[in-house]
């Protein structure tokens, strides 16, 4: 009996951010495991039926193990069930699918993995600027400043280069600590770079600055990203879009 667990990225939170499979899928499951990054308005979409459960682990707290976690989504899937574990942005980049998966694995469970626009792009996408582009980027590298691991230091000395873009992921608040750290790894501190928080949704915020005044810029709640390079000084500020947007409940509509 057993079913196939789905490793589905919400996005950022716009639901209209969402794939057409992601959607699908939330509509059809029967189990939903999702995490604190989630939005409520992309809950709202799933099956009035399905059981939801936040399953979420923040540094400092958490409601449940990994390994109870692993334990919900591999007995749900032996009774039948769709189980859909739904996660913030992508769940390949800075999430426990390779530990999931691992454990749906050994447990002889298929999954599948389903995409999702990580925070990084839905960024640069909001303030309007490419993360590569000829003749100042060729190559993004992708970062997380903090970890749940104590004493652990971020190695951004890698990720310094002239040609590279640094998606910082969870760069917290310790902005003097993290400028420290860009530039102890050899950083500019004219580079420009733009901190957005709670990217794509309503109360979404962003601030440019460069990385030698990082330390002045105002404290982003969480969840926020941090994106350093010279592509960053493109950012467009231009007047709002009045033309009107695509509706994930237009579409919902449309397809019922």
């Amino acid at each position: 009996m057993n079913s196939i667990v789905y490793l589905v990225g919400a996005g950022p939170g716009d639901p209209d951010l969402l794939t057409l499979k992601a959607l699908r899928l939330l509509q059809r499951a029967d189990v939903v495991l999702h995490d604190d990054l989630v939005s409520p308005e992309i809950l709202q979409l799933v099956h009035p039926a399905a059981l939801i459960q936040n399953v979420g682990k923040r540094c400092g707290r958490k409601r449940i193990t990994q390994e109870e976690l692993h334990t919900r989504m591999i007995d749900a899937a032996r009774t039948g069930q769709t189980v859909v574990r739904l996660q913030g942005g992508d769940p390949s980049l800075f999430g426990r699918a390779g530990e999931e998966m691992k454990a749906l694995c050994e447990a002889g469970i298929d999954f599948e993995v389903v995409p999702g626009i990580t925070a990084a792009f839905a960024a640069a996408a909001s303030a309007k600027i490419s993360l590569t582009e000829r003749g100042l980027a060729s190559k993004v590298v992708f970062l997380a400043a903090h970890t749940c691991q104590k004493d652990t230091v971020a190695d951004f000395e890698s990720g310094i280069s002239s040609g590279a873009t640094l998606a910082i992921y969870m760069p917290g608040q310790d902005y003097a600590g993290l400028q420290e750290k860009l530039l102890a790894s050899g950083a500019d501190p004219s580079t420009p770079c733009v901190i957005t928080s709670r990217v794509s949704r309503p109360d979404e915020n962003s601030y440019s600055t460069v990385i030698g005044e990082l330390v002045l810029a105002p404290r982003a709640s969480a969840p926020s990203i941090l994106l350093v390079g010279q592509v960053s000084a493109r950012k467009q500020i231009l007047p709002p879009d009045s033309s009107p947007k695509s509706s994930l409940d237009q579409l919902c509509k449309v397809n019922a």
